[in-house]
């Protein structure tokens, strides 16, 4: 009996980090795909608001949304891919890299509020990034 309910801890606590893995996947490939649409959808105002061009805005937009199409798929698997999940954080980690980058640089002759946005979504992405490499780490033997 103590067999089996080590091995009843062990299912539990496998579904509870792969539970864990998955939403965080999920949450960021809702609030990646919500922007992405954003910068799809309202290009012109945002390049007027950042002083961007609405040819790289839409480029994001692209990106953004493909790639949480990508996420979501990472994430809705009957198993979450160890690896899918690793690649899902080292394009976030390259993400908030050049989102500070562009902030310091001024991207595009970018605003004040664009430099603080990328700023901000650095933040999030990170936090994603952190929540999706806690989750990885949990789901190891």
């Amino acid at each position: 009996m103590t067999e089996q309910a080590a091995a009843l801890s062990r299912g539990t606590l496998a579904d509870s980090s792969e539970k864990f893995l998955r939403l965080a996947l999920k949450l960021d490939a809702v609030v990646t795909g919500l922007n992405g649409l954003a910068y799809l959808v309202a290009a012109p105002l945002l390049g007027d608001l950042f002083d961007m061009s609405t040819g790289l805005l839409r480029g994001i937009g692209i990106f953004l949304t493909v790639f949480a199409a990508a996420v979501w798929v990472v994430g809705t698997r009957p198993v979450v891919s160890s690896a899918g999940a690793t690649a899902v954080v080292v394009v976030n980690a390259v993400w908030v890299v050049a989102s500070l980058v562009a902030a310091v640089v001024g991207l595009d002759g970018a605003s004040t509020i664009a430099r603080v946005w990328m700023v901000m979504q650095a933040a999030v992405v990170g936090l994603f990034a952190v929540l999706q490499i806690v989750g990885l780490r949990r789901q190891r033997p």
